[in-house]
């Protein structure tokens, strides 16, 4: 009976570790983006300023939020929150001033024009109050000045 070395020990074991690992990222990354990113549109509706909000996953469509009595943008702009970033950091409009997006959609705030809007997969926060996300919801915001 020949014994055996313990290289080729190692090498299983390492295998075994390798393959566990690639298993395990892999389904983590896969929990982690399944829902997909917040999207964003910062367009004008030809009166005012106005954010659009989408998120597939969740069922969220068309949420809008304008800002009237606040300057028409020069262009339309699409986001998508996917990838984070080191806060603050200007974004159309405003600034975004928090992003977690470990397990996407994540967590989104805004200051825009003055107000803080702030995205959560369970609700919408305007200015600190709550609003239950709605398919084509219409929020409106004068200004703060």
């Amino acid at each position: 009976m020949k014994a055996e070395g313990p290289i080729k020990h190692f090498l299983i074991a390492f295998a075994l570790a390798l393959a566990c690992y690639a298993l395990f990222y892999w389904g983590i990354e896969h929990r982690r983006n399944r829902k997909g990113p917040w999207q964003v549109t910062f367009t004008n509706n030809a009166i005012a300023p106005e954010i659009i909000i989408n998120q597939p996953f969740l069922r969220i469509t068309n949420a809008r939020i304008a800002f009237v009595g606040e300057p028409l943008p020069p262009s339309n702009c699409s986001l998508h929150f996917r990838e984070p970033k080191p806060v603050p950091y200007p974004v159309p409009f405003g600034r975004c001033i928090f992003m977690d997006t470990t397990f996407l959609p994540g967590t989104v705030t805004f200051q825009l024009f003055g107000h803080e809007i702030e995205l959560l997969p369970r609700t919408l926060i305007v200015d600190h109050r709550e609003h239950a996300w709605e398919p084509h919801q219409n929020i409106v915001l004068s200004t703060n000045k």
